[in-house]
């Protein structure tokens, strides 16, 4: 369950308990002036103009409307070091007659003139493990007493990640 601690125009929201010996002094006085046990993960939202929260307050997925569109932010699986394939989508060279560039990544920028590669070059590298947003997921069914949300599609990250929801900003009917 989610622990909200107040600070003027935004709310902390706190999630999945943790033992008070794996906690720092600082991080300990402010869960106790909250009135909360301490929580492993932190989050700060912008309070919207007309919601009220108190300090200290359990949220569920009761909260939510069914039938909602929702974004659903999280960080995305991690694919390591990929080329330009896989992670740009890039067409590879022949594969036949004596070729040599079967998955390479082809030419970077003209000779005498520019004398240099662009910034931004689409180009091998990591992959994967970035914050992406999923917009306009429907939610299909709330089960409040195993504080549960079913929603259609899906979202990024592992089984088992963390994910930000709210109601979607674009798209609302």
């Amino acid at each position: 369950s989610l622990a909200c601690l107040l600070s003027g125009a935004s709310v902390q929201i706190g999630y999945e308990e943790q033992k008070p010996q794996r906690v720092n002094r600082p991080m300990t006085g402010h869960f106790e002036k909250s009135g909360v046990t301490p929580k492993k993960h932190l989050a700060e939202f912008r309070n919207d103009e007309g919601e009220v929260y108190e300090l200290g307050q359990v949220i569920t997925v009761a909260d939510f409307e069914e039938g909602k569109k929702l974004d659903i932010t999280g960080v995305s699986k991690g694919k390591g070091t990929q080329g330009n394939i896989k992670r740009h989508g890039h067409h590879r060279g022949p594969m036949t007659h004596g070729s040599k560039h079967k998955r390479l990544v082809g030419a970077l920028a003209a000779g005498t003139y520019p004398s240099r590669v662009f910034k931004g070059n689409k180009g091998p590298g990591r992959m994967g493990r970035e914050t992406v947003t999923v917009q306009n997921v429907a939610l299909m069914k709330v089960i409040a007493d195993r504080n549960l949300m079913l929603v259609k599609g899906a979202v990024p990250g592992p089984k088992g990640g963390l994910l930000r929801i709210q109601y979607a900003v674009k798209g609302q009917k």
